[in-house]
């Protein structure tokens, strides 16, 4: 995350741990979240009006077995010298954090929820105290969490999350489902509806990420994890069905 208004000073996460901040450009950085009680780094978000305000999403995004929970949201207002945990304590892994333009209180979180288990602490959250209370406005069930959240940034209004249907266990990983879609609002992440028409669904649909062309937003790329297999026959098959050695000499 980049100070628009002094661009030697930024901000770099690590999904392993921690959070750095240059005032250089990059020259030297010094580690600013190491005494937090957690470790993986999700996303995180730098007020562009007040760059003294930095929201912070922990648990790190990923759903493979090294990826460990996070303990919620936390917030600074003086540049990471200090820190408050502002709550979403159970989301465990946050996919995105997004501030509003103009106004440094409404926040918008997206949560994958628990990677080993069940719960509701998923989906999309809205606080408009500046992280007093939260609201979960956007719900699908408690495996189905939120993979990626962007905001038009000419009228926050109009957002698009992307949501997942995910089950990790020690021995699998079930990494697609019904529940992985797109939904659209256009009232600030109050209510949404799902905004698929012409886009991968059902149970095959994976992963998705989001991005918007900042000069013209009414462009908007997504990325799906299709899980679907296709199908083709193998052409050239030994007539017995069983490989020879001959076979291997001429394979191309």
């Amino acid at each position: 995350e980049v100070n628009l208004k002094n661009t030697k000073e930024f901000y770099v996460g690590f999904g392993s741990g921690g959070i750095f901040k240059t005032n250089n450009n990059g020259i030297t950085f010094q580690p600013v979240f190491d005494q937090m009680d957690a470790l993986g780094i999700a996303d995180f978000a730098l007020s562009q009006t007040d760059p003294t305000i930095l929201y912070v999403g922990t648990g790190e995004k990923n759903g493979s077995r090294s990826t460990y929970a996070g303990s919620g949201v936390y917030k600074t207002t003086d540049g990471g010298k200090t820190w408050s945990n502002i709550g979403l304590t159970g989301t465990h892994h946050i996919s995105r954090v997004l501030i509003h333009p103009q106004d440094n209180n409404t926040v918008w979180v997206g949560s994958l929820g628990a990677l080993y288990s069940n719960n509701p602490d998923r989906g999309v959250f809205k606080s408009t105290d500046g992280g007093k209370t939260w609201k979960k406005t956007l719900y699908l069930n408690d495996s189905t969490g939120i993979s990626d959240l962007i905001i038009n940034p000419q009228n926050p209004n109009q957002l698009l999350a992307a949501s997942w249907e995910r089950t990790r266990k020690a021995w699998d990983f079930k990494g697609n489902g019904v529940g992985s879609s797109i939904y659209r609002s256009e009232d600030g992440g109050e209510t949404w509806k799902k905004s698929v028409e012409g886009f991968p669904q059902g149970k095959f649909a994976g992963r998705i990420g989001l991005d918007v062309c900042w000069s013209k937003p009414n462009v908007v790329y997504a990325i799906i994890d299709n899980q679907e297999e296709v199908k083709e026959e193998k052409k050239d098959k030994p007539a017995d069905g069983k490989m020879k050695l001959q076979d291997l000499k001429i394979m191309s």
